[in-house]
């Protein structure tokens, strides 16, 4: 029922397109702009591509952030974000956080999921190729940025509990809480710096989780 309701929500949200040319991928456009695809094939063997186009940015007309669709090289329709595309078979779902793409993946009428495909000219298809090239360095970058993203939050938890447990509504019910860690602000910017990272390298591979919206 939720579900369905943030569906109609999210198609209510949908504009029709101009019928623009999609511009191929920059390399300077790597910071500014992600770009993933979807082939769909129709029941004659004809296939259809789809383009979802995300630049990085808000929209200057209404200073929202947008997707944007295109169906076989032009421009189908746009959203504000979250956005719900409905296209044959399914739905193109699109969301982004702080740190880059949250989540660009077409979902059946039957509930599967597949996560469409970066261009390989992009950030996000940059650290696909390098996972592909290199699988065990990949595994091991990953699993960096996670201790890192946990070691952030967790130290910056604990300092930041202590403070908040001096108000006094919650010193009467809850008691003070003396946190065991207290480190020099360069370092508490550098585990910031490092969560920031954290995320945003998960980011690049579409991973996404309650973690990474503690380490924003």
């Amino acid at each position: 029922m939720i579900e369905q309701w943030r569906r109609m929500r999210a198609a209510r949200r949908i504009q029709p397109g101009d019928g623009r040319a999609l511009k191929p991928f920059r390399w300077w456009q790597l910071p500014f702009r992600a770009l993933l695809y979807l082939t769909l094939s129709h029941p004659d063997g004809r296939p259809t591509v789809y383009a979802v186009d995300l630049p990085h940015r808000a929209d200057t007309g209404s200073g929202k952030a947008r997707a944007h669709l295109y169906v076989d090289g032009r421009q189908y329709a746009r959203s504000k974000l979250p956005a719900a595309f409905p296209v044959e078979g399914g739905t193109i779902e699109v969301a982004i956080s702080a740190f880059g793409v949250k989540r660009c993946h077409y979902v059946t009428v039957d509930g599967e999921e597949r996560q469409l495909v970066p261009d390989p000219r992009s950030a996000e298809g940059r650290r696909a190729r390098f996972d592909g090239n290199h699988p065990a360095l990949s595994r091991a970058t990953g699993v960096l940025s996670v201790l890192t993203l946990l070691v952030g939050v967790a130290l910056n938890v604990l300092q930041l509990a202590e403070p908040i447990s001096r108000i006094p509504a919650i010193t009467e019910n809850l008691g003070r809480f003396d946190s065991p860690v207290h480190l020099p602000i360069w370092l508490n910017v550098a585990l910031a710096l490092g969560a920031v990272a954290g995320s945003t390298e998960r980011a690049l591979r579409l991973r996404y989780s309650l973690l990474d919206q503690a380490g924003k």
